[in-house]
């Protein structure tokens, strides 16, 4: 049962962590744009296509805390048992 706690603790740890993560990764991706922009790095159909590419890594987090919310979720449900 301590173990299991243990993990939900870690769980978390590592939710906690996401969430701040979150809202950098997106200003990042937000930046990096500006920056593109900015400097005319781009032109036309590539401009779109680093949006397209820079907003899918910034969704990577989103998915990738709710997966860590649904291991949370299982590792209450296990701990009921």
């Amino acid at each position: 049962m301590k173990l299991i706690i243990l993990g939900i603790a870690l769980f978390l740890g590592v939710i906690i962590f996401h969430l701040v993560t979150l809202p950098v990764e997106f200003d990042a991706s937000r930046r990096a744009l500006k920056l593109i922009d900015k400097f005319g790095i781009l032109q036309g159909e590539e401009n779109q296509g680093a949006r397209k590419v820079l907003n899918a890594a910034a969704l990577t987090y989103v998915a990738t805390t709710l997966y860590s919310v649904l291991q949370l979720i299982q590792l209450l449900l296990m701990s009921r048992r």
